[in-house]
């Protein structure tokens, strides 16, 4: 009896302290993990949203980019910082798939995911004088001659690429490239014939008329370019993008999880925010901390059948 007593009032003793501890919260700045390098769209999204949430919170929110491994190194890193509140992390969809490739120890369930930021398909990109114009002209090459469409790959493997490759039994030549700021250029110059990036990775090509879009891996037509057609549209059950969002380390209090939650929510409904992700043609996709956790759970699963 005396043995319950005490684990009794220890945990009341921990849940009134853990109380007392949010009800201050935050009493200092806080700091904001980018895993990718100062310049890039992850870093632009977070130290936007950070500019936009410091005044709702009322304090500082100073970002640190630590990079390496694909966003293995930043992501492993604010997991297994204090769950105190303090240090927030950018999580991006790499921590649903790097963990299944044994390229991260770390894994979502080392977060307590606060908010999805925002989420963004991929889009089928061509140069302008292309004879590829539909998604389908492009599938119809690949099955004539099997591994000879050169792909300027963004990543390795990637994911894009691999779900229209499943889905339609095809295989592409896929080119390795650093990132979309060296695919974009290889297919402008011809070296390759066909990219996958995110819409706001290309939107310049795309509105200057430089790139051609067979079309958007979305559920739905997107308003940064309307008159591009989804891939459902032409026949092909195939939708896949990349997402980011905001983590704390799992054993973050609920209350620091929630006072931090609706200052996200009021920071993506800034004017602000707004502004930056429209000029950017970044989709802002606000999902919830349920929300988020079970989205990412899905993604992991999904990644997983491609992975194996």
């Amino acid at each position: 009896m005396k043995k319950l007593l005490k684990t009794a009032l220890i945990s009341a003793g921990l849940l009134m302290s853990a109380s007392s501890f949010a009800a201050d919260y935050p009493s200092k700045n806080i700091r904001l993990i980018v895993p990718f390098g100062a310049g890039g769209g992850t870093d632009a999204v977070g130290r936007t949203l950070a500019n936009s949430a410091k005044d709702i919170l009322g304090t500082s929110i100073s970002v640190m980019n630590r990079t390496g491994g694909a966003g293995a190194v930043g992501m492993s890193f604010g997991a297994r910082q204090r769950a105190d509140g303090y240090t927030l992390t950018v999580v991006t969809r790499e921590i649903a798939s790097l963990p299944q490739m044994g390229l991260m120890q770390n894994t979502a369930d080392d977060f307590k995911l606060i908010r999805m930021v925002n989420l963004d398909p991929a889009v089928i990109l061509v140069p302008a004088d292309s004879p590829f114009n539909t998604v389908n002209d492009l599938i119809a090459e690949a099955k004539k001659t099997p591994g000879k469409v050169k792909f300027a790959s963004t990543a390795a493997p990637n994911f894009y690429l691999m779900a229209l490759e499943q889905d339609q039994d095809i295989k592409l030549n896929a080119v390795p490239y650093n990132g979309s700021s060296e695919a974009i250029p290889s297919v402008l110059g011809h070296h390759t014939q066909v990219t996958m990036v995110t819409p706001g990775e290309a939107i310049a090509q795309l509105r200057s008329g430089q790139l051609k879009a067979l079309g958007v891996m979305s559920e739905e037509r997107i308003s940064y370019i309307p008159d591009v057609p989804t891939l459902k549209e032409q026949g092909l059950n195939v939708t896949t993008g990349t997402w980011r969002g905001i983590g704390a380390p799992k054993d973050t209090p609920d209350e620091i999880i929630e006072i931090l939650g609706n200052a996200f929510d009021q920071a993506m409904a800034s004017a602000e925010f707004k502004d930056f992700m429209a000029k950017g043609a970044m989709t802002i996709h606000p999902l919830k901390a349920q929300e988020f956790t079970d989205f990412v759970k899905q993604d992991t699963e999904l990644l997983g059948k491609f992975i194996k």
